[in-house]
């Protein structure tokens, strides 16, 4: 007999269900794929016996209780996602709160995610003005090595060599087109090797003549801000800063 893959699931989702509703005979509380299994094939059965969806969904509510399943199964199976073939074709049977009645564990439920301390966010070195002469808004993450980012973008490049943003790992900071804002950068930290992003340095941020090397790459180029010394640097120092450490690669990117 051929069966196809729609076909073989429905089988095997069958075949669980079937394990599931012995094993409840038995008295045993049912665990997660158990639970699970019961309520999807309990909306399975009901369109096969020519119920609407609306009917089906809520039979399959009705079919397990908090007495049912083990400690935490309420918190994990939240919703099942089944599809089910109904007498007007195929139907996606959503069960939210298959579990009617039981209680949550919060916290204390398995796989819940608990926040861990919080770190410190540094305090920014120095403070540069940033303005965009590009007709399109961009976007620079946080660990994108500052000196690098898009030409466009008009800053001291020579005070941000070494530097990236001081905000959250992960996040970015956005200039809007033709926009100017105040950025706070921070050292890259670790063994300060800069690979890849614009290419301009590929190696020890701190090597000797990187930094020239890198300014005379950018003019180059065409990016602005290369001349040394401008305006834009509102305080801190400009320049350097040797780190310590393990590697931390500076990645991130721009748009």
């Amino acid at each position: 007999m051929r069966l196809t893959p729609t076909e073989r699931d429905r089988l095997l989702l069958r075949s669980a269900a079937e394990l599931a509703r012995a094993r409840r005979a038995r008295g045993l509380r049912l665990n997660v794929p158990e639970a699970t299994a019961l309520i999807a094939d309990t909306v399975c059965e009901a369109a096969r016996d020519g119920k609407r969806l609306a009917e089906a969904i809520e039979e399959a509510r009705s079919v397990l209780g908090p007495g049912d399943v083990l400690p935490g199964v309420a918190d994990v199976v939240t919703e099942v996602h089944v599809e089910a073939v109904f007498d007007d074709g195929s139907r996606l049977a959503v069960v939210s709160s298959p579990i009617q009645g039981a209680a949550s564990l919060g916290d204390d439920a398995p796989g819940a995610i608990v926040p861990g301390p919080g770190a410190p966010q540094p305090e920014p070195v120095l403070h540069l003005r940033v303005r965009n002469t590009a007709a399109v808004p961009v976007s620079v993450t946080s660990h994108f090595h500052f000196f690098e980012a898009n030409p466009r973008l008009d800053f001291d490049r020579a005070a941000a060599y070494g530097m990236r943003l001081c905000v959250p790992a992960g996040s970015s900071v956005r200039f809007d087109p033709h926009g100017e804002g105040e950025v706070g950068l921070v050292p890259i930290g670790g063994d300060r090797i800069a690979i890849g992003f614009a290419g301009l340095v590929d190696g020890p941020l701190d090597a000797p003549g990187a930094k020239e090397e890198a300014l005379r790459r950018a003019a180059a180029c065409g990016y602005l801000g290369t001349d040394v010394h401008r305006d834009a640097a509102i305080d801190g120092p400009a320049g350097q800063v040797p780190g310590t450490g393990t590697t931390e690669h500076a990645d991130g990117d721009q748009a």
